[in-house]
């Protein structure tokens, strides 16, 4: 893939760039590695100064990076600065509590004195130079995520983000810039996938994080565990949408279709598989196809443009292919299932029932607006049908039942169980998943310790 933003509403090519050469790329990794020498060393408090400011400046840009997203990916533009809202909200709030969450923890002074010691401590200390590989889905989001946590820790980014949003990328590096972070602290490298191994196997840098699908993660996890380097891996995901017949229908319907088409529905944590009791299948299905079909589609730029393109036409073509193989092996259309006229990458909104286990669409990810909806006759089957997925990542139930909330938290197989309402991410929380979901955990004290090096220090009696 060129390194290269493509408009995904016309398909026409807005820039390109040239990779980073070989020599570019050893300045970046020497400044890195110099650079995490005095930063690690700097104040809880000038680093959290450092973040207010960026998320500041994010805030004060949130208009025009909106629309460098939306032309770079596709996303409607309204999502597009929401996303930049929500990236500065989580940089506030690593400033405000990092220094709390990697506080020095004390052991029980009885431990201390079973081990010989009179006194001991565990300090969270920061590792150094963190790859992370990122995708084009939340071009944003996915990095703020692992960066604010991670300088906020003392540790330095390089960044290579996906090839569609070279923008969003250089924008990146730019913000933590202007927001005065030490030269190095944050550096994008444009550099194409092939570039990947080498950076990734030289000994400054010390860790790596990847978003982005199951072969790519594999890649990295395979290099990374050859040198012995701490990886985390939030990789895809095929959520399942679980009503069960004491829900809300009409609430749980509405909530369904953003939770399908959210960014195009193009997100690992979109649901996707929508399981529903046969007492009340009849009643949500009417109401989750009639609100799909509602849905405007269009240029995403347009403030009432609902759902916008898939990011790329190898992306729509592979969505097709999953639709196509489904319907001739017997799946029902309820609505959309053709790639309209036109130009662009655009895809219906589409939901398709009477899946079985053979299709392929019933065993892989779904990467933009295609729902896959089935009827179960009672708790158990629900149970199995949420778990016969290779992924893990997330998962939304619909119930007022206790008996039933313990049920699903007992027994789903996933990073999360979201009751009566849209799987979300939020700083405070840990996220990530099971099974080819991946592992390790972003955000919340979970993920910003990941990448540091958690150290016993003992005194002797």
């Amino acid at each position: 893939m060129p390194i290269a933003t493509v408009n995904p509403a016309n398909g026409e090519t807005l820039k390109t760039y040239e990779a980073m050469g070989a020599e570019e790329i050893e300045r970046r990794l020497q400044l890195a590695e110099a650079t995490f020498r005095t930063y690690r060393t700097s104040a809880f408090a000038e680093r959290a100064r450092l973040m207010h400011r960026a998320a500041d400046l994010l805030d004060e840009d949130q208009q025009d990076i909106g629309r460098i997203m939306t032309t770079e990916m596709g996303k409607p533009v309204k999502q597009a600065r929401a996303e930049a809202a929500k990236c500065a909200k989580s940089m506030r709030w690593y400033a405000d509590h990092a220094e709390e969450l990697l506080a020095d923890e004390l052991p029980a002074a009885a431990n201390v004195k079973d081990s010989g010691g009179a006194r001991a401590l565990v300090r969270y200390r920061p590792l150094g130079p963190v790859l992370a590989v990122m995708p084009w889905n939340f071009p944003l989001w996915q990095v703020i995520r692992f960066a604010a946590p991670a300088l906020m820790a003392g540790n330095v980014g390089l960044l290579k983000h996906a090839s569609n949003v070279p923008q969003t990328a250089l924008y990146l590096e730019d913000l933590f810039h202007r927001a005065g972070f030490p030269e190095g602290a944050f550096q994008t490298l444009l550099v194409g996938s092939g570039a990947i191994e080498e950076i990734l196997r030289d000994e400054r840098v010390k860790a790596a994080t990847l978003t982005g699908s199951e072969p790519a993660g594999r890649a990295v996890a395979s290099v990374a565990g050859d040198m012995v380097k701490k990886t985390v891996l939030e990789l895809g995901g095929s959520d399942p949408y679980v009503v069960m017949p004491s829900a809300d229908i009409e609430r749980a319907a509405q909530i369904a279709v953003t939770a399908r088409v959210q960014n195009n529905g193009q997100s690992c944590i979109a649901a996707k598989r929508f399981i529903v009791h046969a007492d009340v299948f009849d009643a949500f299905a009417e109401r989750f196809v009639a609100g799909m079909k509602a849905l405007t589609v269009g240029d995403p730029l347009e403030e009432e443009t609902e759902v916008g393109p898939v990011a790329s036409e190898a992306g729509r073509s592979d969505l097709e292919e999953l639709v196509d193989d489904a319907v001739e092996s017997g799946a029902t259309v309820l609505c959309g299932g053709e790639r309209p006229d036109g130009p662009g990458w655009f895809y219906p909104p589409t939901v398709l029932t009477d899946i079985t286990r053979e299709m392929r669409i019933h065993r892989e990810e779904t990467f933009g607006p295609v729902a896959t909806l089935y009827r179960v006759a009672d708790l158990d089957e629900a149970v199995l049908l949420a778990n016969d997925t290779p992924f893990g990542l997330s998962s939304n139930v619909w119930t007022r039942d206790e008996a039933e909330v313990e049920r699903f938290v007992q027994d789903l197989e996933a990073g999360g169980v979201f009751f009566n309402g849209m799987t979300a991410s939020h700083p405070a929380f840990p996220f990530g998943g099971v099974k080819r979901s991946g592992y390790g955990r972003e955000l919340s004290g979970h993920g910003i310790r990941e990448f540091c090096n958690i150290t016993t220090v003992w005194h002797g009696a």
